[in-house]
Order: C-alpha cells, then sequence, then structure tokens
C-alpha cells in the first residue's frame, strides 16, 4: 500500500518543561498545547521532604535549573519553561528573574516560570486585585500573597487547604469551593496556585459563575510558554486565552455567589 501522500509527520515545534519530581499532571499540561507544539519535559532529582517552603527552594537551586536545560537541549526546545509555582515565587520577584536568568545562560534560549507567567497574565488583563486559592500550608500560601502584593496587586481573599503531598488528587469540586471561599470581597481575578492541583476543566465553569478572569498555575505557564512561540494556547472559552471573553473591569459586576455563614478571609481545609 502507497502511503506516500501522507507526507509525513507535521513539523512540531518544541517547548521544554522542567517540573518538579513529584509533578503527576503531564497529561493536563499537553492539553493547552496546540498539534503544532510538542512538550519535552524532564523532572528536578528527587528529595524526601514534603510540599513547603524548604522544598521550594530545593526544586528551584539554579544548579538544578541549569542542569535541567541541558538535558532538555538534545531536542532543541525554542523555550524553556519552569513548571512549579511554589519554587518560582519562594525567592520574591528578584528570585524568579534570576531563576529565568539561569535557564537562559544554561541553555542560550527564552525562560518563563509560572509564577512569572502569573504576573504576566495580571498585566495582560489589567488586574489589580486578586483571590488566592492554593493547596499548600499557611507558611508557602503566606510566601504567595508577600510575592503578588510585592508585584503591586492587592490580595482581596485566600483560602488554603494545608496539603504537603499528593496535590493531585484534588478532586474539582474542592477547587470550586475553595474558588468560592475565597472570593468573598471584589476580587478582579482570581489564581489557583500550584501546578499539580488540576484546574483545566474548572476554568470556564468559575468564570461563568464569579464572573471574573480565573487564572491557573498550568494555565499562565503554557500560556507565556506558547506566548513567546507567537502561538496561542488551547483550551474552553475563558479570558486569558481568548480575548472575546474578557469583560471590561469597569462593568464586571463581581460574583454570584450562594448565601453561606461569613468565612474568614484565611481559611484551612
Amino acid at each position: 500500500m502507497d502511503i506516500s501522500f501522507l507526507g509525513g509527520p507535521r513539523p512540531q515545534r518544541g517547548v521544554g518543561v522542567i517540573a518538579p519530581f513529584d509533578f503527576a499532571l503531564d497529561r493536563e499540561l499537553w492539553r493547552w498545547v496546540p498539534d503544532e507544539v510538542s512538550l519535552h519535559l524532564t523532572r528536578t532529582p528527587f528529595v524526601p521532604v514534603e510540599v513547603s517552603l524548604d522544598l521550594a527552594r530545593l526544586v528551584s537551586e539554579h544548579e538544578t535549573l541549569g542542569d535541567g536545560v541541558r538535558t532538555l537541549t538534545a531536542v532543541a526546545p525554542e523555550v524553556v519553561a519552569y513548571a512549579c509555582t511554589s519554587g518560582s515565587f519562594v525567592g520574591g520577584i528578584a528570585g524568579e528573574r534570576a531563576m529565568c536568568e539561569a535557564m537562559t545562560r544554561a541553555g542560550a534560549i527564552p525562560a518563563v516560570t509560572t509564577s512569572g507567567a502569573l504576573l504576566e497574565a495580571l498585566a495582560e488583563l489589567g488586574i489589580r486585585r486578586v483571590a488566592l486559592v492554593t493547596p499548600y500550608t499557611v507558611s508557602v500560601t503566606r510566601a504567595l500573597e508577600e510575592y503578588v502584593a510585592e508585584a503591586g496587586a492587592v490580595v482581596t481573599g485566600c483560602a488554603f487547604m494545608g496539603l504537603t503531598r499528593h496535590i493531585w488528587k484534588v478532586p474539582y469540586r474542592d477547587v470550586a469551593d475553595m474558588a468560592r471561599r475565597a472570593v468573598r470581597r471584589h476580587a478582579d481575578a482570581l489564581f489557583i496556585s500550584c501546578t499539580n492541583l488540576p484546574t483545566y476543566d474548572v476554568i470556564p465553569q468559575l468564570e461563568a459563575e464569579l464572573r471574573i478572569p480565573v487564572l491557573s498555575a498550568n494555565q499562565v505557564t503554557m500560556w507565556a510558554a506558547l506566548r513567546r512561540l507567537g502561538t496561542r494556547a488551547v483550551g474552553p472559552y475563558q479570558a486569558l486565552i481568548d480575548p472575546a471573553a474578557r469583560i471590561d473591569p469597569a462593568a464586571r459586576s463581581g460574583p454570584v455567589l450562594p448565601d453561606v455563614p461569613d468565612v474568614p478571609e484565611q481559611e484551612q481545609q
């Protein structure tokens, strides 16, 4: 049978991804990526530490990042993304910029991080007031709040889960519940932190309910990396990747929430 008419596989553009050793959502990352782009993933070395500020520092050391970039050079990606939120905000804005510089030096290619991509997304959407959802402990959550505040955004509310492991097992219903608790005061957007927390399918539903843009760690990471390639992330109707879904900030009426008892601005599940 002559199959020469098929012409062979389509040319692919590559995005290199450095993820922590416990990252379990490869499939979710792929869902953001158009057909002409391939992801090339590598992981940081295992360390026997639970999710914490200590772990965030260990998986974001410059030597570790450099090793990850060099591992990816054989497949010649056009951009490299560090897919870890806590690892990229633990050193503040200066620390995040230094991480990008270290990755670029190791591979001579553009580099992005999840936390840097978050600030880029907030700027793209004109967001000044943001609510946060995290699966983290209180100390890691506080560090995220400080990072966002350092960038000039106001954190209007925050809900966290207090988890130190198995974050990828959290169901969508728990993510949605925490989102509703975080958005108790007016916010221009919601950010759901942690690349190991499933969010792909819940984003459009939450945007429809809360009437504000909903950002997630994997979403902003892929959006920023693909932006460097001059292409767009794919996914169901949502503000970050579809300009048609964006609402003028002045026209936002705020979320429609059920009547529930007031909860503390910080709530641990």
